[in-house]
């Protein structure tokens, strides 16, 4: 029962989706377990570029069922806004080949509202704003695990589904009004609204978890697609600066359904650098020319929202943590190309804390914040590499990086990233 997950393990970017879909073809059935909106998978194919946020990047694949599971969160609006882009350029979607959880909870108007609102207060009282995308994944997983939420099951029962919304909205109205300075919501307005998607989302609804259960049962190869990355999970990412949901190998099997037994692969996805979108601690960020050409060549912008990401050099104390709480078998490097013609390559092997020498990714996000990076540097090379498609073929110092990467990060490396296009990708025998 060949079951594969696919897992970031730096802060999400790490090009997940490309190795995604380089694996795809020698798959059945590709799930997105968590996460909602608010992740961007980019995929190019040709001369094409395809945005990812909900659907999974394996739609682009023929004969491929793609399944949007119950650890996913769901705006209506939005899903059907990606499916109608994706149509437009002769995407072929429908209930045969994408799945929608009916397990999987609604990111509703009033959790976008209460999302934006909770940062702009943070941000004129003075805190530090978490740094969300505004599009209401937080809220929705708090009213999740509070039990106050509605599910994509709820949109086939009308009056449940009114009722709900009501109770919720008389709940939230006092914050947003009181405390948020916002406006009061209006309850019918808002079930209208939701429920006019129900029709359109209908054909896509299933028991998603007994479909994978059954096809795995049948012989059936699926590949876990998850979103963000092992350093944003909620339980052991580099909390309060994480995403809402597990990001890490361990949420495929709660966000999808399957037993951890019929996991047979942990692929981990590592940029060959680090990036970070949005607040929060980051020991290798590199402030200066070094980072912002890095920026530059690897076109690091959020495909969701836009925003700069972050840049700094390889950090193998964080990956080596990531490897460990995930379990991760084998790693796909990404993005080796955008090193070229850097003279020399730092990496960061420690953290000195307090004057104290560190190898552990610590708890406290503080800790992290003043941690000093120790590095240990390797030459680079000059040489473009974007069509090479063979490990021995790749310039000498390139080989060695890849290697020291390897052996810094505790697991072997698979797969290399080493350009923009679908098939720059070299698996490592």
């Amino acid at each position: 029962m060949p079951a594969t997950v696919i897992v970031g393990v730096q802060w999400g970017d790490e090009g997940k989706a490309k190795v995604l879909d380089a694996l795809a073809a020698e798959t059945d059935i590709v799930v997105r377990y968590q996460g909602g909106s608010n992740a961007g998978h980019t995929v190019v194919v040709g001369t094409e570029r395809y945005a990812f946020h909900l659907v999974p990047s394996g739609i682009l694949h023929d004969q491929k069922v793609c399944v949007i599971a119950n650890g996913c969160v769901v705006e209506p609006e939005a899903l059907m806004r990606e499916i109608d882009a994706l149509a437009v350029r002769c995407v072929k979607i429908s209930g045969d080949n994408l799945l929608l959880s009916d397990r999987a909870h609604l990111v509703m108007p009033y959790h976008r509202i209460v999302d934006q609102l909770g940062e702009k207060l943070k941000e004129s009282s003075g805190q530090t704003k978490i740094g969300t995308t505004g599009r209401g994944i937080g809220p929705c997983y708090v009213d999740k695990v509070a039990r106050s939420g509605l599910r994509v099951i709820d949109l086939l029962r009308p009056d449940y589904f009114i009722e709900r919304v009501k109770s919720r909205v008389a709940e939230l109205n006092p914050l947003i009004v009181n405390v948020y300075q916002g406006d009061a919501l209006d309850a019918n307005k808002i079930a209208d609204e939701v429920l006019a998607f129900a029709p359109r989302l209908k054909p896509f609804i299933a028991d998603t978890a007994a479909y994978i259960n059954d096809a795995l049962a049948n012989g059936k190869r699926l590949l876990l697609e998850g979103a963000q990355g092992s350093l944003l999970d909620v339980d052991h990412g580099t909390y309060p600066y994480v995403t809402s949901s597990n990001a890490t190998a361990g949420g495929s099997c709660t966000g999808s359904g399957i037993s951890p037994r019929k996991i047979t692969l942990a692929l981990g996805v590592v940029k060959a650098y680090t990036t970070r979108v949005g607040s929060g601690p980051f020991p290798t960020e590199l402030s200066d020319s070094v980072g912002e050409g890095l920026q530059n060549r690897g076109a690091e912008f959020g495909t969701t929202t836009g925003r700069k990401r972050r840049c700094g050099w390889f950090d193998a104390v964080g990956v080596r943590y990531a490897v460990d709480v995930s379990g991760i078998d084998a790693l796909a490097l990404t993005k080796l190309d955008v090193l070229t013609s850097e003279k020399e390559i730092k990496v960061c092997t420690a953290y000195e804390i307090n004057g104290v020498k560190t190898t552990r990714f610590p708890a406290d996000p503080e800790r992290i914040a003043n941690a000093k990076p120790i590095y240990e540097s390797h030459p680079g090379w000059s040489e473009p590499i974007d069509d090479v498609r063979s490990f021995d073929k790749l310039p000498a110092n390139a080989q060695s990086y890849v290697r020291w990467l390897e052996k810094l990060s505790g697991t072997k490396i698979r797969y290399v990233g080493v350009g923009r296009a679908r098939d720059a990708m070299i698996e490592i025998k």
